[in-house]
């Protein structure tokens, strides 16, 4: 079917169709016109330009930004080195096999040397985590929210699953109740009630606590999504895999988790994209991340009321890297069905 012929079959079929089409056309090509004129001749983008650097790191010292694009350089070395292994695996199969066996183990690793270079210390200027804004926080809280709310998801969607009734009743009463109450609520308690049950003496910082609020939401709904693919793989191979000799923890982690966790691989990432869009409210309990440091931009004096370029281009970076995510899930859905 050539394109002349789809697009008479589905937008111009009918005259009632046909018109339809014009009209939507004629409104597409007014809103980006207005669009393309607006950018072009009256937006100011002079608030980006000059307040880049709040945008990416905020306050951070900048004598020290050489830690941050050392930081970024290498979150994007590995990420690179993991996208080769997934899915490089036959173009790079020399390099694949040397490096998959060590690949978690230098994630691993790279999470306190990236720490160090942000918070300072051995040998390193200390910069306290209130100078920690913009995007790198918004970076760092998502990938350390992602990380740990995993695998708690996982153990709660097994703990639901479970014979045995206390696990089972602790880990359904634990996801009803937080999947009963907003983020920001488990963020303002976080905030408030976790400083009351840690001795006097001990101060556990705004970043940690936040966290924390993240990974204990996130958590819930992680537990649901994996609890789906846990669901969908059939009895009979867990009964066909202790028939072979394999003890409960075997069966579950190598033949149900791969099943159910590649099951659900789509639902998963949305969570994790969910998650990295909601950090934007941590700038409601104190915290300058990406929109926080967006409003400070907007109560400077030349900068009053130019709201639609500087969300724009806030909107445009969170567009960016939650299409980044999916667009890694897609290739890992493709790489394993192949």
């Amino acid at each position: 079917m050539t394109k002349l012929t789809w697009l008479r079959k589905n937008l111009f079929n009918t005259w009632y169709n046909s018109t339809l089409t014009v009209i939507c056309f004629v409104l597409l090509f007014r809103a980006l016109q207005g669009a393309v004129v607006w950018a072009t001749t009256k937006a100011q983008w002079a608030v980006v330009q000059i307040n880049l650097p709040l945008f990416l790191v905020g306050r951070f010292p900048q004598t020290e930004y050489w830690r941050v694009w050392v930081v970024f350089a290498i979150a994007l070395s590995l990420t690179a080195i993991t996208a080769v292994v997934f899915l490089g695996k036959q173009r790079f199969a020399g390099f694949t096999k040397l490096v998959a066996p060590w690949l978690s183990l230098i994630w691993v690793l790279s999470f306190p040397v990236i720490l160090w270079l942000i918070g300072g210390g051995f040998g390193l200027r200390p910069v306290s985590s209130n100078l920690w804004n913009g995007l790198l926080l918004t970076l760092f809280m998502a990938a350390i929210s992602i990380v740990l709310s995993f695998p708690v998801g996982v153990l709660l969607a097994l703990g639901r699953t479970s014979k045995l009734p206390v696990i089972r009743w602790f880990s359904i009463l634990y996801i009803e109740i937080i999947r009963g109450v907003p983020l920001i609520g488990i963020l303002f308690l976080a905030q408030v009630m976790l400083p009351l049950l840690l001795p006097t003496d001990f101060r556990l910082d705004r970043v940690l606590r936040a966290i924390a609020g993240l990974v204990l939401f996130s958590a819930a709904y992680m537990a649901e999504n994996v609890r789906g693919g846990l669901q969908s793989v059939s009895r009979g191979q867990v009964e066909a895999a202790k028939a072979l000799g394999l003890n409960t923890f075997f069966v579950i982690l190598l033949i149900v988790l791969p099943q159910a966790l590649r099951a659900v691989i789509p639902a998963i990432v949305g969570q994790f994209i969910g998650l990295f869009k909601d950090t934007s409210l941590l700038s409601l309990v104190g915290l300058v991340e990406l929109t926080g440091i967006s409003r400070s931009i907007l109560a400077q004096p030349q900068f009053i009321g130019r709201y639609a370029e500087t969300y724009l281009f806030v909107g445009l970076i969170y567009w960016l890297f939650c299409y980044l995510m999916s667009l890694a899930s897609r290739c890992l859905e493709r790489q394993l069905n192949n």
